[in-house]
């Protein structure tokens, strides 16, 4: 479905994946695109109200021409949020979908957001634990920054559709967009992160080598109330490559939260 999202950017309609009844949790993609959150969403909608959007430019979606940073993307949720009038909500975001959830609970002067889960977030810079440059690297770096067991997940370009090539391309462009200068943080996010007093779950896999398990672990250390969780032969997509632990985790803190 399409919903309009925002006064801000009256050109503006975003794409939404809605199911289950409950508490709502908003769900935010990373760079890969909403499919690397789809099996998170469907496991959370038994018990929940699980709202996926698609960030506006990936997938062929509108990005309008002002929205030119998390900062924005992070106004544009929040706006929708409360245009829905939704209160009590947890947000998930992987990756990039990670540091907008928390530039979300910052600015949250209404006090929707009740709880936190970041998945190996980018956002914050951490001196002795520098993001990777994902641009930089060919399709067989990804793999191998990206997953614990890069052989199963690598993909040859030469293999993929020229549709999907596309796509992808198109989503890594916007993705630079947003994010690519400074690359993949905020300089002064990490110190503001101690306003943050929600409950705030660090999902970390083992393996991912594109912001280590160091890296999320500082991360989690600068939130008011931050937990740090490491998931064992998983990368920097725990979701998809060991759903049964990551989804425990997750239910457990949607429980207590």
């Amino acid at each position: 479905m399409s919903t309009n999202a925002s006064a801000m950017y009256p050109d503006l309609s975003l794409t939404l994946s809605e199911a289950g009844a409950g508490r709502p949790v908003l769900i935010l993609h990373g760079g890969g695109g909403p499919a690397t959150v789809a099996g998170l969403a469907q496991h959370l909608s038994r018990t929940a109200h699980t709202i996926t959007p698609v960030h506006p430019g990936w997938d062929g979606t509108h990005r309008p021409a002002g929205l030119t940073g998390v900062d924005d993307l992070a106004l544009v949720y929040l706006d929708f949020l409360r245009e829905r009038r939704l209160s009590d909500v947890l947000v998930i975001g992987s990756s990039l979908g990670g540091w907008v959830a928390a530039e979300m609970a910052l600015r949250d002067g209404a006090g929707s957001i009740t709880g936190l889960v970041l998945i190996d977030a980018v956002g914050v810079r951490i001196e002795a634990e520098p993001i990777t440059d994902f641009f930089a690297l060919d399709a067989r770096g990804v793999a191998e920054h990206s997953w614990h067991d890069p052989e199963r997940y690598y993909l040859d370009p030469a293999d993929i559709p020229a549709e999907e090539l596309a796509r992808r391309q198109a989503n890594m462009a916007t993705m630079r967009v947003l994010a690519g200068d400074p690359y993949m943080h905020h300089p002064t996010l990490l110190s503001r992160l101690g306003r943050i007093q929600v409950p705030t779950l660090v999902l970390w896999g083992e393996s991912d080598r594109v912001v280590t398990p160091a890296y999320g672990a500082a991360y989690a250390e600068a939130f008011g109330d931050g937990r740090f969780e490491v998931i064992p032969q998983a990368g920097h997509l725990p979701q998809i490559e060991q759903p049964d632990a990551t989804f425990a985790l997750i239910d457990a803190h949607l429980a207590e939260a």
